[in-house]
C-alpha cells in the first residue's frame, strides 16, 4: 500500500513540474521573442513600437513565472521612459525609430490598469512594499484623471485626454478589466472600484449589438444613456472587444456576461471562427482567427486547454492573448 502510494504521488509530483517546465518554457520563449535587453516589449505586428498594454501584459507574466528580475527590467524601462510626471500616469506609445519616441502625450487607461495590477501581484509575491506603494500611486491618478460619472454611470475614460466629448464619452470595453479592478478595490476598500464594476458590468450588458450581439471595439456612451459603435471606429467585435471575455472570465467564470460569446463561438467551427464581426452590417472578416484568438474563446467555452506553446507563427499580440488565457486559467 505504501509503495502504490508513493508511485502515485511520484506520478503526480511529476506532472505538476512538468506543467510548471511547460509553462516556463513559454514564458521563455515570448521573452525571447519580444523582451529587449533592457526592458521593452516589442510589438511586432506593429512595427516593433512598444505600449503600456505590452509593458503590462509581459509583467504580468513575469510575477506569474516568478521572474523578478525581467518584472523589475520592465518596470525599471517603463517608469522611466514612459511616465507622465504631470499626472502620474504613462504615455502609452513608444517608438524607437521616431525622432520624438513619444509624439502622444496621452495614456491608455488599460495600460496603466495592468501595469499597476502587475506592480500590486508582485509586491504580494516578492514581499516588496515599494512595488504596492507604486501601485497605489498609479491607482490614485486613474481615479483623479480619468473616471468621471456620466450618464448615470460611473465608467473610466480610455484616456485623461480626448475621449470625453461632452454630449458623448467615447468608451472601450477592452479596457474594462474586472479582475483587477476587484483587487484594487480590496486593497484601497475605496468604493470607486466597486461603483465601476458594478456600472461597467451594467454597461456591457447592454452592449450588444447586431446579429452577434457582441460589443463593438469602440463604443459610444450618449447623456441620455444610449450606447451605440463609435462612429471614430469601424463598428467591429475585433482585435480590441476579444479581451473583454478573457477579463470577464478571469473576474468571474459564471458570468452571465459570457452568454453572448459563447453563443456565437459555438455557432463556428473551431478552425472556422471568423476573426472579427462587424456588428452594423453582420459581416464577418474574410479570414479566421489566429492562435492567440482561439485560445480566449477556447478559455471563454471552458474548453481544455494545457501550457501556452508560443510558435513562430504567433505576433506579439497573439502571443499575448495565449499567455494571457493561460492566466486567467491559473488564477
Amino acid at each position: 500500500m505504501m509503495k502504490r502510494f508513493f508511485a502515485v504521488t511520484a506520478v503526480m509530483m511529476s506532472l505538476l513540474f512538468s506543467a510548471f517546465s511547460q509553462a516556463g518554457q513559454a514564458w521563455e520563449t515570448y521573452k525571447t521573442r519580444f523582451l529587449m535587453a533592457d526592458g521593452r516589449i516589442v510589438d511586432t505586428g506593429n512595427k516593433n513600437v512598444s505600449h503600456t498594454e505590452g509593458q503590462g501584459f509581459a509583467m504580468l507574466m513575469a510575477v506569474a513565472s516568478n521572474d523578478k528580475a525581467a518584472f523589475d527590467r520592465m518596470w525599471s524601462w517603463t517608469n522611466k521612459t514612459l511616465k507622465n510626471k504631470d499626472n502620474g500616469l504613462f504615455y502609452w506609445r513608444f517608438n524607437p525609430v521616431e525622432a520624438d519616441p513619444i509624439t502622444d502625450k496621452n495614456d491608455a487607461t488599460d495600460g496603466d490598469t495592468l501595469i499597476a495590477w502587475a506592480l500590486l501581484k508582485a509586491s504580494q509575491r516578492w514581499n516588496d512594499a515599494s512595488y504596492a506603494a507604486a501601485s497605489d500611486a498609479i491607482t490614485q491618478a486613474l481615479v483623479k484623471h480619468t473616471v468621471i460619472n456620466f450618464a448615470g454611470y460611473r465608467v473610466m475614460l480610455p484616456g485623461a485626454k480626448g475621449f470625453n466629448l461632452n454630449s458623448s464619452v467615447n468608451l472601450n470595453p477592452s479596457y474594462f478589466i474586472f479582475p483587477a479592478w476587484q483587487d484594487f478595490a480590496s486593497r484601497s476598500h475605496l468604493v470607486v472600484w466597486r461603483e465601476l464594476i458594478r456600472d461597467a458590468s451594467t454597461l456591457l450588458g447592454k452592449m450588444r449589438f447586431g446579429q452577434s450581439q457582441l460589443p463593438a471595439d469602440w463604443v459610444s456612451l450618449s447623456a441620455d444613456g444610449k450606447l451605440a459603435p463609435a462612429k471614430e471606429w469601424p463598428p467591429r467585435m475585433s482585435y480590441d472587444a476579444i479581451r473583454v471575455p478573457l477579463y470577464v472570465y478571469w473576474w468571474d467564470t459564471q458570468s452571465a456576461l459570457l452568454t453572448p460569446w459563447r453563443a456565437w463561438w459555438q455557432s463556428y467551427e473551431r478552425s472556422r471562427t471568423p476573426a472579427w464581426v462587424n456588428v452594423a452590417t453582420n459581416d464577418n472578416a474574410p479570414y479566421n482567427m489566429n492562435e492567440g484568438q482561439l485560445a480566449v474563446r477556447d478559455l471563454t467555452l471552458n474548453e481544455p486547454g494545457g501550457e501556452p506553446q508560443i510558435t513562430a507563427q504567433d505576433d506579439y499580440y497573439s502571443a499575448s492573448l495565449k499567455m494571457l488565457a493561460w492566466l486567467a486559467r491559473r488564477q
